[in-house]
């Protein structure tokens, strides 16, 4: 919660209005302190039975308009969207990319490993984002469809030699790629 205070865009103090998060983080200190500061809470609420709420107004007070939240239309939506694109990625590496077991010793070891682990994964959806694909291996295999592709050419129309073939689609790459460049800034 300290943190909250510290947050920055652009060196000017912005303003959080609502935090969503999973259950892990549901007590009854957090959502009265995301009330106090004015924060809208989104936080699952674990399955904790009956609430002994006596001498505690404002924390029942927090978790009741909380739960309210969380029940209705946006707070569905909202926890959807977090799943989607916080839970899902993580398991994807933890799970898929095999971090849930390292073999290394020491934790800011580990936690190099993973940086690296997470930044390759935002690395391949940014270029299936910007290219349509998203690993080394799949640019691999285009470049191995053209090179099929000029061959089926050449088979068809033998008057059109491979160099000619290889120039033409290499001046449509060099126009893919300009077009590409002129959408997506951060391609070039």
């Amino acid at each position: 919660m300290e943190n909250l205070d510290e947050v920055r865009v652009d060196g000017a103090a912005c303003r959080i209005e609502a935090a969503v998060t999973d259950q892990g983080y549901h007590s009854n200190d957090v959502v009265r302190d995301l009330a106090d500061m004015g924060i809208r809470s989104y936080v699952s609420e674990p399955d904790r039975g009956r609430r002994r709420w006596k001498g505690k107004a404002p924390e029942r007070e927090a978790v009741y308009a909380n739960r309210r939240r969380i029940r209705g239309a946006r707070g569905r939506r909202l926890l959807r969207k977090r799943g989607e694109l916080l839970e899902r990625p993580f398991a994807h590496c933890y799970e898929t990319g095999g971090m849930r077991r390292t073999h290394l010793r020491g934790h800011s070891n580990i936690l190099k490993r993973l940086l690296i682990h997470v930044g390759a994964g935002n690395l391949g959806l940014l270029m299936r984002r910007l290219f349509g694909f998203g690993t080394p291996r799949a640019l691999q295999d285009l470049a191995a469809r053209f090179q099929a592709a000029a061959a089926a050419l050449h088979h068809h129309l033998p008057a059109c030699t491979p160099t000619r073939i290889a120039l033409s689609m290499t001046s449509l790459l060099r126009k893919a790629c300009t077009l590409i460049a002129a959408r997506h800034p951060l391609a070039a």
